[in-house]
């Protein structure tokens, strides 16, 4: 099975019904990149009415989650994986529709290749960018991935 955009809109609603409600929406994915969009809405802003910035982090996430899945699902193996950390910068209000990039499906894919070889867990940060409609960033998060090849 691929994984498609509407498999993983699917997977939002069934296991992460919140990012789903809120308008977390897969729009591409590939083996090297995910885009993932969410809209400012009155059900995702905070006081200030931006989008609220764990909204964001929501979408920022699944960029990132959703390329560790393909490239798990790509090796064959049982393979767990756990956000380890994660950090974030806020440059500009969040209105309007939020696309995030991922970009760092290689980075995976090696440390993927590295923990069946090793058999040893391994950690690796991954970058998610959100651009607003004009094109203007308005965040940059990090998330730091744990996988271990399951026994």
């Amino acid at each position: 099975m691929i994984l498609s955009p509407s498999k993983l809109n699917t997977f939002l609603f069934f296991k992460l019904p919140s990012a789903f409600w809120c308008g977390v929406r897969v729009k591409s994915i590939s083996n090297d990149a995910c885009i993932v969009t969410v809209a400012h809405r009155w059900f995702n802003q905070n006081p200030f009415k931006s989008m609220y910035f764990a909204v964001q982090a929501m979408a920022a996430e699944l960029t990132t989650g959703a390329l560790v899945m393909i490239q798990i699902k790509k090796s064959g193996k049982k393979i767990s994986m756990l956000v380890a950390s994660n950090n974030g910068n806020f440059t500009k209000k969040a209105t309007g529709r939020i696309t995030f990039t991922c970009k760092d499906g290689k980075l995976i894919e090696e440390a993927i290749e590295k923990a069946i070889a090793t058999g040893e867990g391994q950690t690796i940060w991954m970058k998610s960018i959100g651009i607003n409609e004009i094109g203007d960033q308005v965040c940059e998060m990090n998330f730091e991935w744990s996988i271990k090849v399951k026994p």
